[in-house]
């Protein structure tokens, strides 16, 4: 049985990467609650801030335009909050092997700055930060728990690493309460679709609504597991309102698997539509492919009691037709 996410009514909260894909469903959820919300974001057009994904909140919501690797504005952002959501990074893997530096900058250097906005302005925040399966890289074994030794595939991965033990560093010496979620494949509304940048599923969904083929790299066999943004928010606040999750290290996954030739199979099928086709690897995508994965989520739902609640079939079909209402503002 999940805990219940404890009263977040007036809770001031500022969420990194909130315009965002993630950020942006988590802060209508705040809303909903009760929180005051602040969002952060550079709107940078690779990254996936889009102003339409807090459309019917914006009233609801404070917005600064600003960029984590600003020292001087984290500084006064941090000041007073309650819960920082540390959502923004740079999520491209092939980008961070075309332009390592500022993956760098993004998902290491600013981390570190804005753990030591925490700790000068404001060490009693609780901070939720966005980590990913990336860092395991190719599995050893399956399913794949937090024990599993870290050998990212790609600098990506390297980075986001470092910027989540940075996180949990700072809880054991300055304790500043911080947790660290391990992302797996998440989809959903508000995902950045006009290309694979965040997650191959979106670049699926746009070519599914457009009536294009969907391209499978490789043999189509490799396994994952797939998480719904709604059940990657409840994650979110129940992590951030339970104490005992301080300094922990926790994988978010999910019962089903499946792989990606019966994944387009199943998005074919709830589209009622579609085709898909299978392609070599393209030559700079094979050497950081991870092949199979899939997480045991077993601890954080010992803990929390966090599972899964939206299947598959349901949480494509809700994707689906978000993107066919909206499609104008995410192409």
């Amino acid at each position: 049985m999940a805990k219940e996410i404890r009263n977040l009514d007036n809770a001031d909260c500022l969420i990194t990467g909130g315009l965002g894909f993630i950020g942006s469903n988590l802060a209508r959820r705040l809303v909903e609650l009760g929180a005051r919300v602040t969002l952060v974001d550079s709107l940078i057009p690779e990254y996936g801030g889009n102003l339409f994904n807090i459309a019917g909140i914006e009233d609801r919501v404070r917005v600064n335009i600003a960029d984590v690797r600003d020292e001087y504005s984290m500084d006064y952002l941090v000041q007073g909050r309650d819960f920082l959501f540390n959502l923004a990074g740079q999520t491209s893997h092939l980008d961070s092997m075309r332009d390592p530096y500022t993956d760098l900058e993004i998902n290491c250097r600013a981390q570190l700055s804005i753990l030591e906005a925490c700790r000068k302005q404001n060490p009693r925040v609780k901070i939720v930060y966005a980590s990913t399966r990336q860092i395991y890289g190719k599995p050893d074994y399956l399913p794949v728990d937090e024990r599993h030794l870290l050998h990212p595939a790609d600098v990506n991965g390297i980075n986001k690493m470092a910027g989540e033990w940075y996180h949990i560093l700072y809880n054991n010496v300055y304790h500043i309460r911080a947790v660290s979620l391990r992302l797996t494949n998440t989809y959903g509304a508000r995902m950045r679709v006009k290309d694979a940048r965040q997650t191959f599923l979106g670049d699926w969904v746009r070519r599914l609504v457009d009536g294009a083929p969907i391209e499978i790299w490789g043999d189509g066999t490799q396994v994952r597991d797939f998480n719904h943004v709604d059940d990657v928010v409840d994650a979110l606040l129940l992590t951030a309102t339970t104490d005992d999750a301080n300094g922990l290290v926790l994988n978010l996954g999910s019962d089903e698997t499946i792989n990606l030739r019966d994944l387009a199979a199943l998005c074919v099928e709830v589209n009622a539509g579609g085709n898909y086709k299978i392609i070599p690897y393209p030559a700079d995508r094979k050497p950081i492919d991870i092949g199979d994965y899939y997480a045991d989520y077993r601890k954080i739902r010992g803990k929390l009691g966090w599972q899964p609640r939206v299947n598959l079939r349901e949480g494509l079909k809700r994707t689906l037709e978000y993107y066919r209402q909206y499609k104008e503002h995410y192409w």
